[in-house]
């Protein structure tokens, strides 16, 4: 299924919220660095270096080449960190800029999404694409690029996990 460049653009600009949100969860909650990544990820998708090839919903692919670019991004940010100190040795200096930079969550999610960074990050993306998302347990395995059964595991692990450090169940 090969969309037209309008046909793109269309579902981009209808997908942009859920987007970013999901970009603001790659990037660790850090508004600019989830900016440059979808900004990153339009470009690669409207270049044709990303191509939508029908093999699951627009939505899953988008996701997944949020979650790659996300990653590719981090990672280079991680090397330019260690270059940075062996060359300043032992220098601190701010090699990342914006890591204290945080979204301000109302009192009562607070609990919650301290929960949820205490999960392993598989799991964490699991319930953030299930809940949140509203994708299937199929879509997110896509989007993940993992297998259906693994991602079954994190999304029922993630769960209890989840239970458990809100105190909801016992260990």
């Amino acid at each position: 299924m090969t969309l037209t460049r309008d046909e793109i653009e269309h579902e981009l600009e209808q997908l942009h919220q859920e987007s970013y949100a999901w970009a603001l969860a790659c990037c660790g909650h850090h508004p600019s660095d989830a900016e440059d990544v979808l900004q990153m990820t339009y470009v690669k998708i409207l270049d044709g270096s990303a191509r939508f090839e029908g093999r699951s919903t627009f939505r899953t692919w988008l996701f997944g080449v949020i979650r790659r670019t996300a990653a590719r991004k981090w990672r280079n940010l991680v090397n330019r960190d260690r270059l940075l100190r062996v060359f300043f040795q032992h220098q601190q200096a701010a090699i990342i800029p914006g890591l204290d930079t945080r979204l301000e969550y109302p009192a009562n999610s607070r609990k919650l999404v301290s929960a949820l960074h205490l999960l392993s990050p598989r799991q964490r993306e699991m319930l953030q694409l299930v809940f949140y998302h509203g994708m299937t347990i199929e879509e997110a395995a896509n989007t993940l690029g993992i297998a259906v059964g693994s991602a079954r595991t994190h999304y029922t692990r993630g769960k209890r996990n989840l239970a458990i450090r809100l105190g909801e169940l016992s260990p």
